[in-house]
């Protein structure tokens, strides 16, 4: 199959959903098939090399809104040109807007079957433009639903995220598959390495995260929670890797409390220093409830590091409480995390329990089964020997088809907003 993704953010992005095209289209050339990631161009991006598929590049406007995010500038032509001599099967959106509308044009211009992977809790992130409030979550929620629809079948990073998108009204197909984590490279890092070359003794108690340190992450209490901890335990420390706005708020919590020889930013943490990061840690620390899957979870786990969480989507399907880690409560106050941590710290017989199913957690996600699934998707949308790519259309087909396009993305986005005015207070569905 020729297999065509469409996404607004990509590497060198630090993300997940970066993280999670990357890693399928790989995977998806290993199984013989091909890929295009569309794509705009981020700050001093430079693609993948030695990878078997292609990237094609739209210019974008850089760091849009304050955000790390590329705002993709439209230049149609550019995409057609390219998606002509590709000749995809399938289409695979990784967004509801942006690129997303660029995939839905495509899709219908040419006849193909359109599949959408619902990665993002998207009314988490309405902080980055303006006039920001529960309204214009409402919208969000509400216009993400709406692609949902026009698409053949939509994927769920988890069967959380699932249940919640059929609740907010998604009809079509969705079939839960997270993003695979390749076991044997996170199992393999050295984190002596690390602790050597950030001055942490080998013996030290590690408690560590990694991830884009934005608000939606909720970095906040996880600071405030882990330098808790800290403040009575002088020979640990806290290891993040990462970068992003909530950097600054991370040290401030720390230089307040006089704890800033305990803390260690890593910055952006790429290739094979993530192994090295995860293997240095003894304890990975997670609070975000904004995730769908929590990547970063499983690879965590790949590595025998055990996990505390908050119980969200993403996190439930991966922590078993007790078992792996501890899932605490969505609600779980400061002092409970540092509860949390102190049972893994005081019981050497439970944390080596923990790390053990750690790894038995992470084989359950593995890169071949998730690719795997998705091929099987693929394949269920396109049946057997049909061919939906239309090389031979006619000038009136194809303007047709455009103009089809058009109208259903206007009709997504009016549907949207239409509902959300209908609603008052009484009716309107809680932010979940």
């Amino acid at each position: 199959m020729n297999i065509c993704m469409f996404t607004n953010t990509y590497l060198p992005h630090v993300g997940g959903v970066a993280r999670s095209v990357a890693i399928f289209a790989e995977d998806l050339c290993r199984l013989g098939h091909k890929v295009l990631v569309i794509a705009p161009t981020f700050h001093e991006h430079t693609d993948p090399t030695g990878v078997q598929y292609e990237v094609l590049r739209l210019p974008a406007i850089q760091n849009f809104n304050g955000s790390d995010f590329s705002l993709r500038i439209p230049i149609p032509f550019i995409i057609n040109h390219k998606i002509d001599q590709f000749s995809p099967d399938v289409i695979h959106s990784h967004h509801p807007y942006l690129l997303g509308d660029a995939a839905i044009r495509t899709a219908r211009t040419r006849g193909l079957p359109l599949v959408f992977t619902h990665h993002t809790l998207y009314e988490q992130y309405t902080h980055y433009v303006p006039l920001d409030s529960e309204t214009l979550q409402h919208f969000v929620i509400k216009l993400s639903t709406e692609y949902a629809n026009l698409c053949a079948k939509v994927v769920a990073p988890s069967l959380s995220v699932g249940r919640l998108l059929r609740k907010r009204g998604v009809e079509k197909p969705i079939e839960d598959i997270p993003t695979g984590v390749d076991i044997q490279f996170f199992s393999k890092g050295r984190g002596e390495k690390i602790r050597q070359a950030h001055g942490i003794p080998q013996h030290a108690l590690v408690i560590g995260h990694l991830g884009r340190l934005a608000p939606e992450k909720n970095l906040t209490y996880l600071a405030e929670a882990v330098a808790l901890f800290l403040g009575s335990n002088r020979e640990a420390f806290f290891v993040v890797g990462g970068s992003g706005p909530s950097g600054s708020e991370i040290k401030r919590i720390f230089a307040d409390r006089a704890l800033s020889d305990q803390l260690r930013m890593l910055g952006t943490v790429t290739g094979q220093d993530l192994a090295h990061v995860y293997q240095a840690m003894d304890l990975f620390v997670f609070s975000s409830k904004s995730e769908t899957q929590g990547m970063v979870l499983t690879e965590a786990m790949a590595a025998g590091t055990p996990v505390i969480a908050l119980d969200a989507s993403g996190a439930r399907e991966v922590v078993e409480d007790g078992r792996n880690g501890r899932l605490l409560s969505e609600n779980a106050s400061r002092r409970s995390f540092v509860q949390a941590i102190r049972e893994f710290t005081e019981d050497a017989t439970r944390a080596e329990a923990w790390q053990r199913e750690a790894l038995k957690t992470a084989n359950r996600f593995s890169r071949a089964r998730s690719a795997d699934r998705l091929v099987h998707l693929y394949q269920s949308i396109l049946g057997h020997g049909t061919d939906h790519r239309t090389h031979e259309l006619i000038p009136f087909d194809t303007l047709m088809r455009r103009l089809k396009a058009e109208w259903e993305l206007i009709s997504e986005k009016t549907k949207a907003a239409t509902k959300l005015i209908k609603e008052d207070d009484s009716t309107q569905v809680p932010l979940e």
